[in-house]
């Protein structure tokens, strides 16, 4: 039931990241999605509203969401959270050697997922999303619990009037085409959009009206979607 859906987004770091809680208010347990910048905060937040974090959720394996050093910064990460308080961390199995190399966890360490699958909280349930594209192993969360819209939680694959970055390691533009249209265009339109980053005026919207107003989820043919990301 809606009521039973825990839910938070919250701003972190100094690249404009969201982490997520998710969880069920009936069981007291949470999932924290990619816990980096503030760990620390993300825990006491979770500890304060009554929760208890239970495991971590990966977008993809980019340090500003999973910890590491990039851009002459050392962030805080699932290093952190493995220290203070071990969870089981669930990655896309084609993204389990990136996290395993950018944080140093042990493969014991991380629940290496296949599209589809289901993970069950009270009444919530959490559905991985395979969306390579940004990378290879980039997956999207949708939040399911009855009574009220989806809430699809998307990492670098989707933001209000955006979509990932393909120029880094990993990136495939078609993939993110397929991704994008394939998986994500298909989802109710009542779905709410919560991204990875704050890029847009707004922290989240309806999917519906992305599928209006963003140009990247908007592109009839892969042609013309190539040529938005300037190929």
């Amino acid at each position: 039931m809606a009521e039973d859906l825990y839910f938070e987004q919250m701003p972190v770091g100094e690249m404009a990241n969201f982490a997520y809680l998710i969880g069920s208010r009936s069981t007291r347990e949470a999932l924290l999605v990619d816990p980096a910048w503030s760990v620390d905060a993300l825990l006491d937040r979770a500890e304060t509203d009554g929760m208890r974090v239970t495991g971590a959720l990966i977008t993809h394996a980019h340090q500003d969401h999973i910890g590491g050093s990039i851009f002459g910064m050392s962030i805080e990460g699932l290093d952190r959270l493995m220290t203070r308080q071990p969870v089981p961390i669930h990655v896309h199995a084609h993204e389990a050697e990136s996290v395993r190399r950018v944080t140093g966890l042990s493969a014991t360490d991380l629940v290496s997922h296949e599209s589809g699958d289901v993970l069950a909280l009270g009444e919530l349930r959490v559905r991985l999303l395979h969306t390579p594209g940004h990378t290879p192993g980039s997956q999207c969360f949708l939040v399911e619990t009855a009574g009220e819209p989806g809430r699809l939680v998307a990492g670098d694959t989707l933001f209000l009037n955006g979509c990932g970055r393909v120029d880094l390691p990993g990136g495939d533009p078609e993939a993110l085409f397929r991704s994008l249209h394939g998986v994500l265009k298909q989802l109710p339109d009542e779905t709410v959009l919560y991204p990875g980053h704050l890029y847009a005026a707004e922290p989240f919207e309806a999917l519906g009206r992305q599928k209006w107003t963003n140009p990247y989820l908007r592109a009839g043919s892969i042609e013309q979607f190539l040529s938005l990301l300037g190929y």
